[in-house]
């Protein structure tokens, strides 16, 4: 299914991407603007599933599934590297173990789904926080510029005396202090994301009937 191949085609990308970032200036330069590129085709999938008439559930969480590949990747590299703290990885990754996990359960159970018309979102406003298209769009929209700005540093750390010298004294260190904020601003975006599925979920967790059938199914 061409939507699924482009969900693949990001994971791959994104460790092409990571390797860029290794290399010289111009090469980080350029995964700067592959860093764009690999979130546009994340609204991409979605839209040519819609166009032929392939959209389905599975392939909405497929495309979660690369959507977690990709940021933890990003996430990990960035750490790696020392522009973000260990925490900041540890954080996505136990809140996507946590959400992903009861999301799946969800969808097994009652075929309900994270976003749309079947979300399994309760009320109005864990549907506004998690599903709604204006908080999709400004959590995606501050990912990206996290990891543009990151991306940034990275190339900056590495260019040329001459192309330092047409920015202001110490703006490396002042945009790697701005950027640090706008991390933190995103990882909090995720978790106030991340809780209300926790809660909306939480009957799965702690409803005798569902821990019981789950054991029964075994």
């Amino acid at each position: 299914m061409a939507a699924n191949s482009i969900t693949l085609g990001r994971v791959f990308l994104s460790f092409l991407i990571i390797v860029m970032f290794q290399g010289s200036f111009s090469w980080r330069v350029a995964a700067i603007f592959m860093t764009i590129f690999i979130i546009y085709l994340d609204s991409l999938d979605g839209v040519v599933a819609r166009k032929l008439g392939v959209a389905s559930d599975l392939g909405a969480l497929f495309d979660i599934t690369g959507d977690r590949i990709v940021e933890h990747v990003y996430w990990i590299f960035y750490t790696s590297v020392g522009l973000v703290s260990v925490w900041v990885p540890v954080i996505y990754v136990c809140r996507s173990f946590m959400v992903d996990t009861l999301r799946a359960v969800a969808f097994s159970k009652e075929g309900k789904t994270p976003f749309g018309e079947k979300s399994m979102m309760r009320s109005k406003l864990t549907h506004f926080l998690v599903a709604s298209r204006f908080s999709r769009a400004v959590y995606g929209a501050g990912k990206v510029i996290v990891f543009v700005f990151l991306g940034m540093i990275l190339a900056l750390e590495v260019a040329t005396p001459d192309i330092m010298a047409m920015f202001p004294e110490n703006f490396l260190a002042n945009f790697k202090l701005a950027t640090n904020v706008l991390v933190w601003i995103v990882v909090i975006m995720n978790l106030i994301r991340g809780l209300p599925v926790l809660w909306d979920g939480r009957i799965y967790l702690f409803d005798k009937s569902y821990p019981k059938e789950l054991k029964d199914a075994q």
